[in-house]
C-alpha cells in the first residue's frame, strides 16, 4: 500500500509544478547563500591561521562552500524539470532520469544535514587547536628578526587589542615565556643577568604583558610591568585591585566568535535543509502523480500520488534485498574471473 498517497487532477498538478519551479528558484538563491556563508568563515579562519593548530577547522566551510555550489546546480535542474513537466513531450525525455535524480536528492539532503550537525558540534576540535595555536604563536612574539615568524608580534597585538583579550587563558601566561626579543635587553645590566640566571632554561622573564594587554577605559594608566610588585607603584595591591587589563583570554574570546559564527551559519543550514526536504518531498509526488496518469494523451483526467509505492517497512526489507542482490553479483562476477584466470593458467 502506498504511503501518504494524494488524488491529483490536472489543475493541482500544474500547481504543484508551478509552485515547485518557483521554490527550486528560491532554493538556488539559498545555496548562494550557504556559498557565501562558508566562504566568508573560511576567510575569517584564514585571518588568524597562525594561531590554530592545524587545518581540521577548515572542514565546515569547506562543507558549506561545497554545499552551496551542489545546492545551486541540483536546484537550478530540478526547476528545469518542473517547468517541463507542464508538457508532456518535454517531460518525456526527463522521466527515466527522475528515480536516480531523486535518490541524489536524498543523499544531499542527507550530507546536508550532516554539515549542519557539524556547525554546532565542531566547538570542541577547535577549542584544542586555538589552545595549541596560540600558546606557540605567543612563543614567536619576540621574534621579529626571525624570517617566517616576523608578523608574530604584529598579529598578536591586533588579536589582543580586537578582541579585548590578553595571553591565552589569561594576562599570567606572559609570565611563563620571554616575550621580549634578546635585541632589546642589555646584557651588561645586572638585573638582566640576574634574570637570566635565576632561569634554568635561560630565559628572561618578567611580570609584564606586552602594550596590547591594556585596556585604554581604566582611569588609571596602563600598568603592565611588575605586575606583582606592589611597591613597583602607587597605592597598588595586584590581589585586590582591578588590573587595567584585559581579564579573558584570547582562547576564550576567539572560541565565542567563532561558535556564535558557526551557531548562527547552523541554524541557517537547517532551515535550508528544511526546505530542500519539502522540495525533495514536493518532486516525489509530482513524479508519481505524472506516472501514474492513466492516458497521457488525456491531461485532464485524474492521477494518484504518493511518497512511497509501499509501506516503510516494505521499502526498506525491498531495499536490504537490493544490497544482497548487488553483492552477490559481484561475488559471482569475482569467481567467475578467478576461475577464468585459473583455466588461462592450466
Amino acid at each position: 500500500m502506498a504511503l501518504l498517497k494524494v488524488t491529483f487532477d490536472q489543475k493541482k498538478r500544474v500547481k504543484l509544478a508551478q509552485g515547485l519551479w518557483l521554490m527550486n528558484w528560491v532554493s538556488v538563491l539559498a545555496g548562494i547563500i550557504i556559498f557565501s556563508l562558508g566562504l566568508f568563515l573560511k576567510i575569517e579562519l584564514r585571518k588568524r591561521s597562525d594561531m590554530m593548530d592545524n587545518s581540521e577547522s577548515h572542514f565546515v566551510p569547506n562543507s558549506l562552500i561545497g554545499m552551496g555550489v551542489l545546492s545551486c546546480v541540483f536546484n537550478s535542474l530540478a526547476g528545469k524539470i518542473c517547468y517541463d513537466s507542464l508538457d508532456p513531450a518535454k517531460y518525456a525525455k526527463w522521466k527515466p532520469w527522475l528515480k536516480p535524480y531523486l535518490a541524489i536528492c536524498v543523499f544531499f539532503n542527507i550530507v546536508l544535514l550532516l554539515v549542519a550537525l557539524c556547525c554546532f558540534l565542531m566547538r570542541g576540535s577547535l577549542e584544542s587547536t586555538l589552545a595549541y595555536g596560540l600558546k606557540n604563536g605567543m612563543k614567536y612574539y619576540r621574534d621579529t628578526d626571525t624570517p617566517g615568524r616576523c608578523f608574530m608580534k604584529k598579529t598578536i597585538d591586533m588579536l589582543q587589542i580586537e578582541f579585548k583579550c590578553c595571553g591565552n587563558n589569561g594576562f599570567r601566561d606572559w609570565f611563563e615565556i620571554q616575550w621580549i626579543s634578546n635585541r632589546y635587553l642589555d646584557f651588561s645590566s645586572k638585573e638582566v643577568k640576574d634574570r637570566i640566571k635565576s632561569n634554568v632554561d635561560g630565559r628572561y622573564l618578567v611580570d609584564g604583558v606586552p602594550f596590547s594587554c591594556c585596556n585604554p577605559s581604566s582611569p588609571r594608566p596602563c600598568i603592565q610591568y611588575q605586575l606583582t610588585n606592589n611597591s613597583a607603584h602607587y597605592s597598588y595591591d595586584h590581589q585586590t585591585e582591578e588590573l587595567n587589563l584585559w581579564v579573558r583570554g584570547c582562547r576564550a574570546a576567539l572560541l565565542s566568535y567563532y561558535s556564535s559564527l558557526m551557531n548562527s551559519m547552523g541554524v541557517i543550514t537547517l532551515l535550508v535543509w528544511l526546505f530542500e526536504v519539502s522540495i525533495t518531498i514536493g518532486l516525489r509526488y509530482l513524479h508519481t502523480a505524472l506516472d501514474s496518469v492513466p492516458n497521457p494523451e488525456e491531461p485532464e483526467c485524474e492521477s494518484e500520488g504518493w511518497l512511497l509505492e509501499k509501506s516503510v517497512p516494505e521499502t526498506w526489507k525491498a531495499f536490504l534485498e537490493s544490497l544482497k542482490k548487488l553483492g552477490k553479483g559481484n561475488q559471482v562476477e569475482a569467481e567467475g574471473a578467478d576461475a577464468g584466470q585459473g583455466a588461462e593458467a592450466g
